[in-house]
């Protein structure tokens, strides 16, 4: 079995990691089964965010009675210190447990630092004092936040987008990470469904013995799928380099990773799907995305006001209207 260390945490554990955001999917019979499989498979990294509706509470519900056998890591939206305090004892609270492993600062649009006016990295210092959280982190989806996290010796994690789509750019951060004996969590590993083999994702994230993927699961069969892993690692072999290749040629450039960061819209288009529906009729089975729920959602588009607001949202600076268009204007070849 794989182990990955989180750098200066010296959190040491496999492989796998278990992204809690999908359980909120499911009911809470369910998320005990699979939280628990996951757990008695060796699973020992679980990670949530306040934000993820009934998530936090799935893992208290499913793993209490284990907490010191795991690691639980889960995130802060707040942007003001009452409010970091309001999460940070609800989190606890849903979490059954006194203690965060990790707590993290979630994708803000800044690097939290002290005496930055906000209050809010102050806040995270006396948590650790008090014992409420062991280390802190911060997720982003922005490149040049992240790498001031990195560099600012602030962080004892971060946690970021990465697959084998990455750019160079992004591959830069995984080094920096390690250079600063900061653990790195990897967050969309499989690039929000459009890496369709999980097998080329961990043969590909293996090259990185200090990477952490946490790997978003609400089904059992998914969860076999990556436990699988733990005994039989993919390698990466030249058939899967092929295929890496090629997917990097075909997915490469300005593309929606589907994050959701740019919603709401205001006029009800689903963005984080519509904006990539090229990509995913391509990737996926097709009829799915061609039925009339979905036909309706993409006619939508037709209603954007241009107001910029995913624009201005998203983290990956994406014309989002012109993408969109894009897309719209490529669902309907596939209608004729």
């Amino acid at each position: 079995m794989e182990k990955v260390r989180l750098g200066r945490t010296n959190i040491v554990v496999n492989k796998n990691g278990f992204g809690a955001l999908p359980v909120q999917r499911v009911s809470k019979e369910d998320a005990q089964v699979i939280l628990r499989k996951a757990y008695e498979n060796g699973i020992q990294f679980f990670d949530s965010a306040r934000a993820y509706s009934d998530s936090e509470e799935k893992i208290g519900l499913a793993l209490s009675d284990v907490r010191e056998n795991i690691f639980i890591a889960t995130k802060t939206m707040a942007t003001t210190v009452e409010d970091f305090w309001q999460d940070l004892e609800m989190s606890l609270k849903m979490l059954k447990t006194d203690y965060i492993d990790i707590y993290q600062f979630h994708n803000p649009s800044f690097c939290p630092k002290p005496n930055d006016g906000t209050g809010l990295y102050e806040a995270m210092e006396e948590a650790k004092r008090q014992g409420k959280i062991r280390f802190i982190g911060l997720t982003n989806h922005g490149w040049k936040v992240a790498k001031e996290a990195i560099e600012s010796g602030l962080y004892d994690t971060l946690q970021f987008p990465f697959s084998y789509l990455a750019s160079d750019a992004e591959e830069e951060l995984v080094r920096l990470c390690q250079e600063h004996d900061v653990g790195f969590i990897c967050m969309k590993a499989l690039s929000g469904g459009l890496i369709t083999r999980s097998d080329i994702a961990y043969a590909y994230l293996n090259q990185f013995p200090h990477a952490l993927p946490i790997w978003g699961i609400q089904k059992e069969s998914e969860l076999d799928e990556f436990l699988s892993y733990q005994e039989c690692p993919p390698a990466l072999t030249k058939e899967i380099q092929a295929i890496i290749e090629h997917d990097r040629q075909e997915l490469s450039g300005q593309f929606c990773r589907g994050c959701g960061y740019c919603m709401p819209c205001p006029q009800g288009i689903v963005i984080n799907q519509c904006a990539r529906m090229s990509l995913m009729l391509r990737r996926a089975p097709a009829s799915g995305w061609l039925s009339e729920k979905w036909q309706a959602e993409m006619k939508k588009i037709e209603s954007c006001i241009h107001c910029n607001q995913c624009v201005s949202r998203c983290p990956y600076g994406l014309n989002t209207p012109e993408l969109l268009l894009k897309n719209y204007e490529d669902y309907q070849t596939f209608l004729k």
